[in-house]
């Protein structure tokens, strides 16, 4: 596989482990970064060997040597810089929310879609055996009908200044967890008959709009039922997955790898069983996929069409809790 030369946009918190060690273990090259504090810039080049550093997010995609630009900006910046490096020609890997919300993220799908290029939303979660493993076990019956899924995703508190505490950098515990919980209820949907829908949400404000904490109660067409719980205050990481059928269950202990639990818990009539999965990084599966696609076409399990409609969920799970849309 061609090596992939990728730019960095912005110095953040998540790019080490997002991108620059699955970089450094695939064999791809970081050949650029940029942020808005050049000295911030340059000190997460010399710390993780990125081979350059250049003066701007626009300097960045207009390099001819980035074939890809890895956008893990504040929550506010994702549509915004990942149409331009659409129309540069870049393909595109960005954090997720794809958008602040729909109208943003279907400006981006028909950007994408006009000019051909390639974006991913970086549901890392997706790509791990642990989840294709619980996906499996509705696929091949052995969890039976589904009936109800059940998503936690918890977290320590952010530094006050944190961009996830501001309403105009699109912060709020949807935008950051609960769109993981909204997202698997979507891709469990082929289970259950289609989309899920938001029933019910209930949030507690930090501040004006932006929520410390929220409740989703979902709804498939076969009348199996979601609840996805959410919260940026907890005493500790809490990430989990249950699936409940009508023959068993299923319980991934940490499925999106945040603390390295790779257990799943099986219980059917024959008893409890725990598998393990590996702790090769989400993120590292991901990558793969991502460079894989631009190499041969390898299909994305996810598409800017998915995105839209993931962000179509957001916002119902804002309007339904009271909240203004970001």
């Amino acid at each position: 596989m061609t090596s992939l030369r990728i730019g960095v946009l912005g110095a953040s918190r998540i790019a080490e482990s997002a991108i620059v060690r699955p970089a450094q273990i695939l064999g791809h090259r970081l050949v650029a970064v940029a942020a808005r504090d050049r000295d911030r810039a340059e000190a997460f080049a010399q710390t993780y060997g990125v081979e350059r550093v250049v003066d701007s997010y626009a300097d960045l995609i207009a390099d001819p040597e980035v074939d890809v630009v890895y956008n893990p900006l504040a929550n506010a910046f994702h549509a915004e810089w990942n149409l331009k490096a659409i129309e540069a020609g870049k393909a595109v890997l960005t954090e997720k929310p794809f958008a602040r919300n729909a109208v943003e993220a279907e400006l981006v799908r028909r950007a994408a879609r006009e000019r051909g290029v390639p974006i991913m939303e970086g549901f890392h979660y997706l790509f791990h055996p642990i989840i294709q493993r619980m996906f499996g076990l509705l696929e091949d019956g052995t969890l039976g009908t589904l009936q109800r899924v059940e998503v936690v995703m918890r977290m320590p508190e952010p530094k006050p200044d944190d961009p996830r505490w501001s309403l105009d950098l699109a912060g709020g515990t949807v935008m950051d967890l609960g769109c993981y919980s909204l997202h698997v209820h979507r891709q469990l949907g082929r289970f259950a008959g289609g989309e899920p829908t938001v029933v019910a949400a209930r949030a507690i404000e930090r501040d004006p709009g932006v929520d410390e904490s929220c409740d989703i109660d979902l709804v498939f067409p076969s009348g199996a039922t979601g609840s996805s719980i959410n919260s940026m205050t907890w005493d500790r990481f809490e990430m989990t997955l249950r699936l409940v059928g009508d023959r068993g269950e299923a319980f991934a202990h940490d499925y999106p790898l945040q603390s390295g639990d790779d257990r799943i818990t099986v219980i059917t009539d024959s008893g409890a069983v725990v598998e393990r999965l590996g702790t090769r990084s989400t993120y590292t599966y991901q990558l793969d996929t991502f460079a894989r696609h631009l190499a041969d076409g390898t299909a994305f399990p996810i598409d800017a069409d998915d995105a839209v409609t993931t962000m179509e969920l957001i916002d119902s799970t804002y309007r339904a809790a009271g909240l203004p849309l970001r």
